[in-house]
């Protein structure tokens, strides 16, 4: 069993947690999610099974689009609904102020993680520290913000907003920096990711339909990397191909490798010579 599953997660539950079951819905270990989604948070969540679970940093760092709703008027530890309040403001900006501000909150930018995040320090996750009372300095990442836009007042003080965002970015973030452009403080109290680089929530599966829909979910591993370009080995090249042999290749970019009609997996050249970096190769179905 191998491919992509397009789950969307529910809100309370951990994207661990969402892998669990379907390990047993699907009734295999070989699974892993490609990006996590916080517990409070809704959406495209992307699982590889069997060996499309090596696609995981091809999916890592693709860019994520979410809609987010964003309260003004405090701040948490957590940046989000979740935490404790830590502080209050008492400037809160009107729609108008807020899109303002807004084309300066985009662009490539240093973005500060959370403190309650994965990030590690000193090998410790920084949540871990946080947890423990303690406090610490987290270096700033290098982020791009795509777009950043107001959508509507949902509540009182409450706006929604979508964002386009490179891998790595924190909404989190995004939500204090854009609060502290406006001199307030703002929370955000809810997230969906509604799409994971070709991959959107209006057609991922909900992990209650995943029993009926079972091994029919997934979508193959060809399909799944078909934004890459394709390349294709003329046929005499299969066999040192399967046996490892070193290939010459100048291609200067990544591609989707096949011989004879095979999918091989993501390959690139290093040094004139061909690299599978992704190896998809199903060999129990592909002996040629």
């Amino acid at each position: 069993m191998t491919g992509v599953l397009n789950l969307y997660k529910p809100k309370g539950i951990t994207s661990s947690a969402a892998v669990v079951a379907c390990r047993k819905i699907l009734g295999t270990k070989a699974i892993g999610h490609m990006g996590t989604l916080d517990p409070m948070g809704e959406g495209v969540l992307l699982l590889g099974v069997g060996k499309a679970t090596r696609l995981f940093d091809y999916y890592l760092r693709k860019d994520k689009v979410y809609e987010a709703e964003f309260a003004f008027g405090y701040e948490t530890d957590t940046l989000d609904i979740e935490g404790t309040v830590t502080s209050r403001a008492a400037h809160i900006p009107t729609q108008e102020e807020i899109a303002a501000v807004l084309p300066q909150c985009t662009g490539r930018k240093m973005q500060v993680p959370p403190m309650y995040s994965a990030k590690s320090v000193n090998g410790v996750r920084a949540y871990a520290l946080a947890r423990a009372g303690k406090s610490a300095e987290l270096a700033a990442c290098p982020v791009e913000i795509h777009s950043l836009a107001c959508i509507r007042e949902t509540a009182d003080h409450t706006y929604l907003f979508r964002i386009h965002c490179s891998a790595g970015t924190y909404v989190r973030s995004i939500c204090r920096d854009l609060a502290y452009a406006l001199d307030s403080a703002a929370t955000m109290v809810s997230i969906k990711r509604i799409r994971c680089g070709a991959f959107t929530a209006d057609t991922a599966v909900p992990l209650a339909d995943l029993p009926i829909r079972g091994e029919k979910a997934l979508i193959d591993a060809a399909t799944a990397i078909a934004d890459l370009p394709r390349f294709d080995l003329p046929d005499d090249c299969f066999a040192p191909l399967s046996s490892g042999i070193k290939i010459a290749c100048d291609r200067p970019d990544e591609f989707v490798l096949y011989c004879k009609g095979e999918l091989f997996g993501i390959a690139h050249a290093v040094h004139g010579v061909l690299k599978v970096k992704t190896y998809l190769r199903d060999t129990d179905e592909s002996s040629r």
